[in-house]
């Protein structure tokens, strides 16, 4: 690689400075023109430069081990006998997005138009489509504002969640609900990748993996969100959706 030799300490720099060739052109000069080619090589061809990969510290043992619950999630998932599917789904699905809009709300106001000029996670910008297709590229809390206002009007249309003994729901329903949850998803990978400074200074990390691990578990449970949208997570799911050995599980209390 290049990169491996374009380093001269400064001493060499200096010596290189001095010693002029015969067309003129001094080291100085063929090192300036170098780091110009080197860093042009690091920019994509849009001349864009790629975003820097960040430590993730959402991973490390210390956080991921605060829960504030010490028993398998999965158990709260499961579909209970004589539980009808579309009941259960609707009933955690409304929960899943009331505590994924607090968890949001705690740090709501440090996602703004200038720390979040795009709604990211793991290096993965998310575009919002309204209702006619339209791409749009917005900033953080405009995505985050247009799920949540679009889960708000469904999950309180009758039509769509009854809560009257005897209505139906649609048949589109289920469809429904995955575009809701892959919705709720894209809140929580931001607020991991964007916001988990602010969720540990809060002490909120215990709240976040726990919600997060059941939300997983709950989607993987019925198969609501395609794997290839949870892959970008997928080093956190696996670390979170491991029960813990007793010993090692930080039960928070609050």
């Amino acid at each position: 690689m290049v990169g491996d030799h374009s380093t001269l300490s400064g001493d060499n720099t200096a010596l290189l400075s001095q010693k002029t060739p015969k067309n003129g052109l001094s080291c100085k000069m063929v090192l300036q023109a170098v780091g110009k080619v080197l860093r042009k090589s690091k920019t994509k061809p849009n001349g864009k430069k790629p975003p820097a990969e960040e430590k993730k510290h959402y991973l490390e043992p210390e956080y991921t081990k605060v829960r504030v619950v010490d028993f398998d999630l999965k158990e709260l998932v499961v579909l209970p006998p004589e539980i009808d599917l579309n009941e259960w789904l609707a009933s955690n699905t409304t929960t899943f997005f009331n505590l994924i809009n607090l968890q949001y709300s705690t740090i709501s106001e440090f996602c703004t138009g200038e720390t979040c000029q795009t709604m990211t996670a793991c290096n993965t910008i998310y575009y919002w489509y309204d209702e006619r297709g339209k791409k749009t590229k917005c900033t953080g809390p405009q995505y985050v504002d247009f799920v949540m206002s679009l889960v708000q009007k469904l999950v309180t249309d009758e039509d769509i969640f009854p809560t009257k003994y005897g209505k139906e729901f649609p048949n589109s329903f289920e469809s429904l609900v995955k575009k809701i949850c892959r919705y709720l998803f894209h809140v929580l990978a931001h607020i991991y990748w964007a916001h988990f400074k602010e969720t540990l200074a809060l002490d909120l990390q215990g709240h976040l993996n726990t919600l997060y691990t059941h939300f997983i578990v709950f989607v993987r449970e019925f198969n609501l969100v395609d794997p290839k949208e949870t892959t970008i997570m997928d080093d956190l799911s696996e670390v979170l959706c491991t029960p813990l050995p007793p010993a090692q599980n930080h039960v928070s209390e609050r």
